[in-house]
């Protein structure tokens, strides 16, 4: 059996790299996806669904050098469940209400934004308005 998932998406804040005790790199970012379409009612909805992906390797060691906040990527990879659940983690925000972020090991990544784009602080967000930095889960 097998599974893949194909992201296209702005980071949401800058990439995070570690080292496991046996050497290999690993990096963590967070990765927005969002819709905007018109309900039954009329009205304009928008819709963001965050994933944490982590990168292995020598690719977690380019996207850790390269990626910033606001930097648009592919990710293609496999989800990995939450252990507990089998599902995607679930957390309460600080208003109360429930979320999820969907857990991602990326088999490649692919850097969309040209350079000039991931220059400065948050270059070449496709986020809506108020979205990149509002309810990241992690």
């Amino acid at each position: 059996m097998y599974h893949t998932i194909i992201l296209v998406g702005n980071l949401g804040k800058d990439p995070e790299m570690r080292y496991t005790p046996s050497g290999q790199a690993v990096t963590s970012f967070s990765v927005a996806t969002s819709r905007q379409y018109t309900g039954q009612n009329g009205q304009k909805v928008k819709e963001t669904i965050w994933f944490r992906v982590s990168a292995w390797g020598k690719q977690a060691e380019t996207c850790n050098q390269y990626l910033r906040k606001g930097s648009k990527v592919l990710v293609e990879g496999r989800l990995t469940p939450d252990p507990s659940t089998g599902g995607p983690r679930v957390f309460t925000r600080q208003d109360g209400t429930t979320g999820s972020s969907f857990e991602i090991t990326a088999s490649n990544v692919r850097f969309m934004s040209t350079r000039a784009e991931g220059e400065g602080e948050g270059g070449g967000s496709d986020f809506p308005e108020g979205d990149a930095g509002d309810e990241i889960p992690f």
